[in-house]
């Protein structure tokens, strides 16, 4: 399997809140596992504090702060929180407002788009992100669908590549532990999961980038080696 993945972190955690300097994580931190580029997620000002409105500056700033790392700047992930009817009402007002920020994205980059609401994701909502050639976040997370499941209405790929991350119950690991250097959850059965239908996008020669976050089995690395093993 471990031809099938091209990059499995790292993701900067740093970031997210703010806009990097330059963010490259050192060969031994702990968070580092061996890959050709970093992935890094916009900032929350501009998914969850402004949610795409007025946000042009920061856009642009953090595009450009990114662009320092040249060929090894992977994808740039729109990680968007649960939204509850006071923000959008449906699965059409998401879009709408979605749609012409797409539209601005420089088309030399690529992107992914994360949703946490299951109930957005349908064929109309997909074909936003396919028209752009945005990838769909395929996340493995309490409430989202299983990994076949996200095949059984639609085709999820809406790009040349394809971007995974598994979460992991936050809550739930927490509960067990706040260290995080050693698996905690046995996730082989959820990882083969996701190889047998990885392997399947594999096929179609789409390029997989997959993430292991620590709350997903308790040690992101050892997630990443043993879905490589399967």
């Amino acid at each position: 399997m471990s031809s099938l993945v091209r990059l499995c972190g790292p993701r900067s955690p740093e970031q997210f809140g703010n806009t990097p300097f330059l963010v490259v994580l050192p060969h031994n931190s702990p968070r580092h596992i061996t890959g050709e580029m970093l992935s890094t997620t916009f900032p929350r000002l501009v998914t969850h504090e402004k949610v795409l409105v007025n946000c042009d500056a920061e856009f642009k700033e953090f595009v450009q702060t990114m662009d320092l790392l040249g060929d090894k700047l992977g994808p740039l992930l729109l990680q968007f929180g649960y939204f509850n009817k006071k923000a959008f009402l449906g699965v059409n007002d998401f879009p709408a407002r979605l749609k012409p920020f797409l539209k601005r994205l420089p088309k030399d980059h690529r992107f992914a788009v994360e949703i946490r609401n299951k109930n957005w994701l349908v064929p109309q909502f997909i074909e936003t992100l396919r028209e752009r050639g945005v990838a769909l976040a395929l996340i493995d997370q309490s409430w989202m669908p299983r990994p076949a499941q996200w095949f059984e209405k639609f085709d999820p790929i809406s790009a040349d590549f394809t971007y995974v991350r598994w979460l992991g119950d936050r809550k739930g690991i927490e509960a067990q532990t706040k260290v995080w250097d050693k698996v905690i959850v046995d996730r082989r059965a959820e990882l083969s999961e996701w190889a047998e239908i990885l392997g399947k996008v594999h096929k179609r020669k789409i390029q997989l980038f997959a993430y292991a976050n620590n709350h997903f089995a308790g040690f992101g690395p050892a997630t990443v080696e043993m879905f490589q093993e399967l």
